[in-house]
Parts: structure tokens; C-alpha cells; sequence
């Protein structure tokens, strides 16, 4: 596995173990359908909670939450319609940024609650 890759996953996993930590329950980590993703998804409280995990060794170049583009914003908002109707889920849904900036096992961890919205046209 690359290097990046790698990291990515190790961020997925401390994100998801710090969301735990938090009372959240995991439903997925690394949900797909054909060619659609979700880092993970949870729940609290009666809402789903789609979480978007973005990984950095550092933050030299930018924030690892300004990956999340507009484009990528469209891509998961789709995934998640699609997660919705395939489990048939009747809840709120909030859209959260982990930002992970560290390696190995020191990360510095931000937990971005209500990062966006979906755009009126996601389409």
C-alpha cells in the first residue's frame, strides 16, 4: 500500500475510534456503492452523521479540511441520498470534517460539526 494511502487509512481509523470516544455509534467505515464513498458514517442522538476524513502529515501546503471541495461536497452528498435509500433511514442527516495532521500515533484531531450543507443543486 502507498504511503498516502496508508496514512489515510490510519486517519479513518483514529477518527473513527475518537468519534467513539464521543458516543458516537459506527455504522460504516469506507461505505461504497459502484463508485460512491463515504469515509464513515455514524450516528447520535437519532442522526446520521456522515463524516468526512481528510489526512495530513502536516500542514505546510493547507489545512487537510480545504480538500473538501465543492466537487467532492456534490460527490458525498450523493452517496449519502444513495446510503439513505438503500437502508431505507429515516433520520436527520449532519454533515462532519475530521481533520487529522500528525503520523504514526500522534495526530492532532479537529472535529468540524455542521461542515456543510448539501447545495440546492447537488446534481
Amino acid at each position: 500500500m502507498a504511503k498516502h494511502n496508508q496514512l489515510g487509512k490510519t486517519g479513518e481509523e483514529r477518527a473513527a475510534e475518537y468519534l467513539i470516544s464521543k458516543g458516537y455509534t459506527i455504522r460504516e467505515v469506507n461505505w461504497r456503492s459502484g463508485k460512491m464513498e463515504l469515509d464513515i458514517v455514524a450516528s447520535i442522538d437519532n442522526m446520521l452523521v456522515v463524516v468526512e476524513v481528510k489526512t495530513r502529515k502536516n500542514s505546510r501546503f493547507s489545512l487537510p479540511e480545504e480538500a473538501v471541495t465543492l466537487h467532492k461536497i456534490n460527490h458525498i452528498v450523493r452517496a449519502t441520498e444513495a446510503y439513505i435509500n438503500i437502508y431505507d433511514i429515516h433520520l436527520d442527516v449532519r454533515f462532519d470534517i475530521i481533520s487529522l495532521i500528525g503520523e504514526g500515533d500522534e495526530f492532532e484531531i479537529e472535529h468540524i460539526e455542521d461542515a456543510f450543507l448539501p447545495p440546492l443543486n447537488s446534481r
